[in-house]
């Protein structure tokens, strides 16, 4: 679109000067031509973008008060997390095409979704800009750095946006993969800039004993796949959230002290996944604030999933192309609770520390009920003929873009 425009504008401009009016009513009637021209063209271009909806949250970064697009430093007081999502014309930094580092099952353009309105809005915080996400200034700044996303399947999802973001300036080297392919470290040769995703849903010790699926967490002791690595890093993303809500079983101080969905299974007292949630989150806050290392931490908070008419193995599906408008929606219990949790933990423990933020993105996230994989976790998932009710949904990870 942008390119078009421009294209016309040139052309208009060129004959406009290689060849000058013979009188004033023949400049009146070519006058009015190009306003009714460019008229036509501000209104298609109007709803055009009023129609488009919105990507997932990508990327925010703290270290630095916002600048709007003038380069004015905005009001420190900003809150980035209260905001609305805006049409954004120019589109995703990136595509389908141009990164070859999407998983299949988040490739939403690839396996035939019909809309792309959902890649055309960014977030607008309420009392100040943020710039357009730069890669070359963001390489620039973690130069000979090493960051780190620890978590589940959503901070997997997080960091290959950031790498199809970053590989638009340098193209990235993928240098360890453990044998499930879920922990990766890969490395950016020119920037010396290293990035790792680290496997660990539960971010404490977890296990499945003998022939049972029961998984059984061991509250008292954090998961060493990433304590280990700890020291190695210069800024770090945890996350947690959506595995609590499994059946699990609780181990503290070498006894086992209750469970979560259980079913009466065992005689354990019920003590649900709010209690297993904040003891994990207490555990790492501790582990952040006692450690002598010092790395920039930053603990995303829960990402709601939108299944309509029930859960994911029950039919549920998400087939919103526009994104909620603040109080349009509810979180569900669930999302809710452990978003409280998650403040009670960490809301005052960035006060008077000089390495800890909240990434507070629940509810830029719970606005885009449109940015989900949906039906489209499946390469064109109603050939054939298939139902769409037996086609299952995914509406808790993000397209990509």
């Amino acid at each position: 679109g942008a390119n078009f425009d421009e294209q016309t504008l040139h052309e208009a401009s060129s004959s406009s000067s290689s060849s000058a009016p013979s009188s004033t009513s023949s400049f009146t009637r070519t006058f009015l031509k190009f306003s009714v021209y460019f008229s036509l063209v501000a209104l298609a271009y109007y709803f055009i973008i009023s129609s488009f909806t919105v990507p997932p949250p990508i990327f925010i970064a703290l270290d630095s008060p916002p600048v709007s697009p003038s380069g004015n430093v905005s009001s420190p007081k900003c809150d980035l997390f209260t905001g609305d999502w805006i049409p954004d014309p120019a589109g995703p930094l990136y595509t389908n095409h141009s990164c070859p580092h999407i998983q299949d099952f988040q490739n939403c353009m690839l396996n035939g979704r019909p809309d792309v309105n959902y890649l055309f809005w960014r977030w607008k915080p309420r009392d100040c800009d943020l710039p357009r996400f730069s890669s070359s200034q963001f390489l620039d700044r973690v130069r000979n750095k090493w960051w780190a996303f620890i978590g589940d399947s959503i901070a997997r999802n997080h960091v290959q946006s950031l790498i199809c973001i970053l590989s638009q300036v340098e193209e990235v080297v993928e240098i360890y993969h453990d044998k499930e392919f879920r922990s990766k470290i890969w490395r950016f040769p020119s920037h010396n800039f290293t990035l790792s995703v680290i496997w660990s849903p539960f971010l404490v010790k977890s296990e499945t004993l003998g022939t049972s699926s029961d998984i059984h967490l061991y509250l008292d002791q954090l998961d060493h796949k990433w304590t280990h690595q700890y020291s190695n890093f210069d800024y770090v993303v945890i996350s947690g959230g959506k595995w609590f809500l499994k059946a699990t079983i609780f181990h503290e101080s070498n006894t086992v002290t209750g469970s979560h969905y259980c079913h009466g299974r065992y005689n354990l007292t019920e003590l649900g996944y709010d209690y297993s949630y904040r003891k994990t989150l207490k555990l790492v806050r501790n582990f952040v604030r006692d450690s002598t290392h010092k790395p920039l931490v930053l603990f995303r908070t829960t990402t709601p999933d939108h299944f309509e008419t029930a859960e994911w193995n029950a039919g549920g599906y998400c087939n919103r192309t526009m994104p909620f408008k603040e109080a349009e929606a509810k979180l569900k219990t669930v999302d809710a609770v452990m978003r409280d949790v998650e403040l009670d933990v960490f809301q005052n423990f960035g006060e008077g520390s000089t390495n800890f933020r909240l990434l507070d993105t629940t509810g830029m996230s719970f606005l885009r009920p449109d940015g989900h994989p949906g039906p489209y976790r499946h390469p064109h998932p109603f050939a054939g003929g298939k139902v769409k009710s037996s086609v299952q949904n995914d509406c808790l990870h993000w397209c990509l873009p």
